[in-house]
């Protein structure tokens, strides 16, 4: 077989060749910035924590594509009503003790949002996980709860400050709003 590169139907297949590279080229690059785009609306800030963490877009996005698979997994529920009354009566009680005890009211806030995490549905068993799994649907208060936790943590090393503990407070309450919070319902209007 001899091969003639300047007969016509070798410059049709090479273009024709050339044109399926480019186009799926061009798919791939649409979709990863597809991808890149809509994680980093769905996360916010903590995508880019994410690609600092792991050093790269594409290493971040494949690990914040993780949790949202393992978020589905888990059974996470909407709290009932009476659920909802007696968790936001326990933080009122926590809120009040501040004043009284800045410590103490910390340490029930963290004790207090991790029982509201667990019903609900979450694992509360580690930390970091948990951060990770809140990070999937409350997105912009995690990093909040992570500097809360940071600071109930460092309240028994005598290392927190009454500022500092008055912000952990604050991080934890805009946690607990967003946990307890009544689910919006969507009506859905059929077309006649």
């Amino acid at each position: 077989m001899n091969l003639n590169l300047l007969d016509p139907k070798f410059i049709v297949l090479a273009a024709v060749v050339i044109l399926v590279i480019a186009v799926l080229a061009w798919a791939y690059v649409r979709k990863r910035r597809s991808t890149t785009t809509g994680l980093r609306q769905k996360f916010g800030p903590e995508y880019e924590r994410a690609v600092q963490k792991h050093g790269s877009e594409r290493k971040a996005e494949a690990k914040l594509a993780d949790r949202q698979e393992r978020v589905e997994k888990l059974k996470i529920r909407d709290l009932d009503p009476a659920e909802r009354d007696r968790f936001s009566k326990q933080w009122e009680s926590v809120q009040s003790r501040f004043v009284d005890s800045p410590k103490g009211a910390v340490a029930e806030a963290d004790d207090l949002v991790s029982s509201l995490m667990k019903t609900r549905g979450y694992p509360v068993s580690d930390f970091d996980q948990r951060a990770a799994d809140i990070s999937v649907d409350h997105p912009r208060v995690v990093e909040n709860y992570r500097s809360a936790h940071e600071i109930a943590l460092r309240v028994g090393k005598n290392g927190a400050t009454t500022e500092d503990l008055r912000t952990a407070m604050i991080h934890y309450r805009s946690l607990f709003e967003e946990l307890v919070m009544v689910p919006m319902i969507v009506e859905r209007k059929e077309v006649a």
